[in-house]
């Protein structure tokens, strides 16, 4: 491909000073907001100066590559990726995930670790250093990427929303979620601090929290499932999500026996929600863009016929 032809989207963030900033108007008002806290300021000021020698860098190595446009993390629920485009992440893991569930179905994603130091970096298999040696394998055809299983939800009102590490459904705040699950032959209805379902990407992050509450209520089998599960995890690529349900209560009205599972290739988790006001689904901790779950919704969730595909 010519490099008038290529096309690059770099997706970057704002640090913690630039949140601050736009919420203080200034760094001074930022900094006197940091220390109130307790926060140490010098390290939002170290982390920022990183983060800005990284996109100057990248960019710079882009530039020369094709086509680039930048873009900020906010802009990604509203962005119309072009399909032959090559979408370059520039870290942390948390951003990867997010753009991955905006992307054509097997768009690959060359994800970058701006600040080896701060960030371990799951998803983040490249530095900044080796970005010039990764574009000349892609470029060529010789790249090798992982592919990354995603979990989409369906509401019986059309809407739909991805999930590359985990969805919640439950309330909004801390408020008791209210509604009725069902799985397979299973259903039943619950009240509790809301259900969590789990990619494998997933499955080492939020839901190792929840699984040691699942499975002391939980059946010998299903403890022997959360057991591996908090050993081991799940591959990304497997066709396997897990649900844990958090905090569930037992009482007359709501039961507490379909609290763990696995879904696998071809099932579906139904929820329906009955909850008036304050139900929630949202994918991969931003809330900002969940679905309203109101009584009477039910949603659906199993696999994604998208796939994600991360650069190795």
């Amino acid at each position: 491909m010519d490099e008038s032809d290529r096309k690059i989207i770099l997706v970057t963030r704002k640090t913690r000073l630039q949140e601050l900033v736009l919420r203080y108007n200034t760094v001074e008002q930022a900094r006197f907001q940091a220390e109130h806290l307790g926060m140490d300021f010098g390290d939002f000021l170290v982390e920022d100066e990183v983060y800005a020698v990284a996109v100057r860098q990248v960019e710079a190595v882009l530039q020369a590559q094709g086509r680039l446009q930048r873009l900020d993390r906010t802009f990604l629920p509203n962005f119309l990726f072009p399909p032959t485009a090559l979408v370059v992440v520039l870290g942390q893991d948390g951003l990867v995930a997010n753009t991955l569930k905006y992307l054509q179905d097997g768009q690959k994603v060359l994800a970058i670790n701006p600040d080896p130091d701060r960030w371990d970096g799951v998803l983040l298999p490249f530095g900044v250093s080796d970005l010039p040696t990764v574009l000349g394998d892609f470029w060529a055809g010789r790249e090798k990427s992982r592919e990354v299983v995603m979990a989409m939800a369906s509401l019986t009102d059309g809407q739909t929303l991805l999930a590359v590490n985990d969805f919640f459904v439950g309330m909004r705040g801390h408020a008791s979620a209210r509604y009725e699950i069902t799985h397979g032959d299973r259903h039943e209805r619950q009240s509790s601090s809301g259900i969590i379902v789990s990619t494998g990407l997933g499955s080492t992050g939020w839901l190792r929290s929840v699984l040691t509450g699942a499975k002391a209520t939980s059946g010998a089998k299903m403890q022997s499932t959360a057991e591996t599960l908090l050993a081991m995890g799940l591959p990304w690529e497997a066709k396997r999500l897990v649900y844990a349900v958090r905090e569930p209560f037992p009482g007359r009205w709501s039961k507490t026996s379909v609290v763990l599972g696995e879904i696998e290739a071809g099932e579906h988790l139904r929820i329906r929600s009955l909850m008036p006001e304050g139900g929630v689904i949202f994918s991969d901790g931003v809330e900002a863009d969940g679905l309203d779950f109101r009584s009477g919704l039910e949603a659906s969730i199993g696999f994604a016929t998208t796939r994600g595909l991360l650069l190795t």
